[in-house]
């Protein structure tokens, strides 16, 4: 089966599930699992930060940033397509009774004046603004130049407002701008990141950022439930993903780029004009508008699975398990499929 609706469908390797097996465990929210907290260490050295909580989800990471930065009733200013106001299903009103305001961020870019716009004192008619979130890689597939991130914290600076990153393929961004995660780490107070995605471990994700903000942080991830116990089995995979997996994303890159250039090829499917920057692929077929569930069914009959499209959009993602023979079985299908599906 070859499975491309998302970089979240990885196997842990048979080096992960080794390392699992063999686990040093404790009980980690008495901070004396020795796995997770090797995992931590090596999280935040890795990003530059001073320290680093394991959380069970990047949308519990984020969300936990939310909680930890923001007092409630005030208000987060952060991209009209980011994740967190896109696919997290409203939790921010829900867990750190905050208001998103959202600003255009065009290819995932949100721009000075756009936030200066929207920042606010409280008054009697306004919550103050108490938090900026930035996304790279954005969730669109695009990459954020260093240089725009600059501006946005300068802009937050002004006000004297932290930072959150959303660096849930932050190693993808890093692989992709030709530097180091820590280079994009230090422009933001704190970063989540994915280790689920194209790094391959079976499940968690870090929030990194200031001792005293994973300090609090930390109170915080118990009354939300995140409280693992011995997590160590899981984080034993996390410090895998870390060390080695990075290393594979820029091929995961290469693969999307391939896919991207025969998808192109199709008679009526039109691809994002924008560049292919990590590892998803995202078009559209106007001509099977109406058929995608069949579509997704057809393929899933030839053993590979996708995503419906959303808004019109859909979106193969290329990971660990997708090579050039796994692309070239994908355009054969897809060719196939596509074609067929546009005539009816």
């Amino acid at each position: 089966m070859i499975d491309i609706r998302s970089d979240t469908v990885t196997k842990p390797t048979e080096a992960m599930r080794k390392a699992m097996f063999r686990a040093e465990v404790g009980d980690d929210v008495y901070g004396d699992d020795p796995t997770v907290n090797r995992l931590e260490a090596l999280g935040a050295e890795l990003l530059g930060k001073e320290a680093a909580l394991f959380v069970p989800s990047g949308t519990f990471g984020n969300q936990l940033a939310l909680f930890t930065w923001c007092r409630r009733g005030t208000e987060v200013i952060l991209g009209e397509e980011s994740h967190i106001v896109v696919h997290e299903a409203g939790a921010a009103a829900v867990i750190a009774g905050v208001q998103t305001r959202c600003a255009p961020a065009p290819d995932g870019i949100l721009r000075p004046e756009d936030i200066r716009r929207r920042l606010r004192k409280q008054d009697l008619h306004a919550p103050a603004t108490s938090l900026i979130c930035l996304e790279n890689a954005h969730s669109s597939g695009r990459v954020v130049p260093l240089d725009d991130m600059d501006r946005v914290r300068a802009a937050a600076g002004e006000w004297g407002l932290p930072v959150h990153l959303d660096g849930a393929r932050i190693f993808n961004a890093a692989a992709a701008l030709g530097c180091g995660a820590g280079d994009i780490a230090r422009r933001a107070d704190s970063v989540m990141f994915c280790l689920s995605k194209g790094l391959c471990a079976p499940a968690g994700s870090l929030l990194a950022g200031p001792k005293d903000f994973v300090g609090d942080a930390r109170l915080k991830r118990k009354v939300m439930g995140g409280g693992m116990r011995q997590a160590g089995i899981l984080a034993a995979a996390g410090i895998i993903a870390l060390t080695e997996h990075p290393a594979f994303l820029a091929e995961d890159h290469e693969m999307a780029k391939l896919l991207a250039k025969g998808l192109a090829e199709i008679p009526g499917l039109e691809l994002d004009p924008g560049p292919v920057e990590i590892n998803m692929v995202f078009f559209s077929y106007p001509a099977a508008a109406g058929n995608s569930a069949g579509i997704v069914e057809t393929f899933a009959a030839r053993d590979i699975l996708i995503n419906p499209p959303e808004q019109g959009l859909w979106r193969f993602v290329t990971h660990y398990g997708i090579r050039e023979r796994e692309v070239r079985t994908i355009l054969e299908t897809a060719a196939e499929i596509f074609t067929a599906a546009g005539k009816r």
